[in-house]
């Protein structure tokens, strides 16, 4: 996995590592040398910026470039930055020639560095920022957003079993099972009262569509800043960031994906869809995406998409409280923490809007 040093257009710079996310840089040489293959040193380790959640650091030799990811220090929330289960997705995935990064070993010894982590190769490629890709050309454009397409379909088109992650979740239940969790996190992790949050908590439960039997392996963050793109072509050529991964129902992934088409300006840095000249940009329609998904797969999507956005913007939100939580113990990974604190409580709001679209009285 890389996050490109890039421009700024990109997300993902490389920057020198943290005072509070330092280890010793002699003993994880050592360990390389013993566990990763043709491993050869002297070793230079600087920072990957931008995620807010497991820490992700770039390996430099001479002759090699590896990428690290590890569990961040501290008190870690239950079930959190399990970097094993990303260990075990990539294992399966890149086993089928699926775009992601190889990983080549992990470390569930504390000592090394100080948390479990694991290493994979790393893949060149371009992470854009702001959804619109202004600098590409309408025709490139257009491809990239095909290409984003079609990876996703083919992850969710996989059989659990046979890549041999029929375990790697509880199959059904997929929306109830999100829904408690992230209302669990966010109840753990507040300091303040959102009354939309609230609101959305008590709703949510009885609002899932009753279709609930669809099970695939999920990303859980697929969103354009966790897709590589060739660093010369419009294609994909890596999906990382794989924590939230598990199985779940493909169109949670699909509709949390579409975000840049229905999320409000104002709220995420990336930008929005929603006010945008499609048509010249050369970017389908959210219907039209959709549709390109559904031929690809083979799924039929109920018209409940107001559910699914209600859902999707909510389960950001107690994300970023659980970021919050973070910068208040001191172990926030991303150097932007603070600024990303401040779009809770807009996107509970907007949360909040669909849900009323969708049936929610009060």
């Amino acid at each position: 996995m890389v996050r490109a040093a890039a421009p700024k257009k990109y997300l993902g710079s490389v920057v020198a590592v943290r005072e509070d996310l330092r280890f010793d840089a002699q003993r994880l040489g050592d360990w390389l040398r013993e566990h990763v293959a043709g491993y050869q040193g002297p070793l230079s380790i600087r920072q990957f910026d931008g995620g807010q959640s497991n820490p992700t650091y770039l390996l430099e030799t001479a002759s090699a470039k590896y990428v690290l990811r590890r569990k961040p220090p501290g008190v870690l929330m239950k079930s959190a930055h399990a970097v094993d289960r990303e260990y075990r997705v990539l294992s399966a995935l890149s086993a089928r020639d699926f775009p992601a990064p190889t990983p080549l070993a992990l470390c569930g010894d504390v000592s090394v560095i100080g948390t479990m982590f694991y290493v994979m190769t790393f893949v060149p490629g371009r992470i854009f920022w702001d959804c619109t890709m202004p600098d590409l050309s309408r025709e490139q454009r257009s491809a990239v957003f095909d290409s984003v397409n079609a990876t996703l379909a083919r992850l969710h088109s996989f059989n659990p079993t046979t890549l041999g992650l029929g375990d790697f979740g509880r199959p059904g239940n997929y929306f109830a099972r999100q829904i408690a969790r992230w209302s669990q996190q966010y109840e753990a992790s507040k300091d303040t009262h959102i009354p939309e949050m609230e609101r959305l908590i008590a709703w949510l439960p009885g609002a899932v569509p009753a279709d609930e039997g669809l099970s695939s392996i999920v990303h859980g963050d697929y969103s354009f800043h966790n897709v590589l793109i060739h660093p010369a072509e419009p294609r994909v050529v890596a999906v990382v960031d794989w924590e939230l991964s598990t199985l779940g129902h493909p169109l949670g992934d699909l509709t949390y994906h579409m975000m840049d088409w229905y999320r409000p300006a104002g709220v995420d840095l990336r930008g929005t869809l929603r006010d945008k000249d499609l048509r010249a940009l050369g970017i389908p329609t959210f219907e039209e995406y959709v549709a390109r998904y559904c031929e690809r797969t083979g799924l039929r999507v109920d018209g409940n998409f107001a559910f699914y956005r209600a859902f999707n913007l909510f389960r950001v939100a107690a994300i970023l409280q659980g970021v919050a939580h973070r910068l208040q113990e001191g172990n926030a990974a991303a150097s932007n923490a603070q600024e990303v604190t401040t779009r809770i409580r807009p996107l509970a709001a907007a949360a909040w809007q669909e849900a009323r679209e969708a049936g929610a009285l009060g």
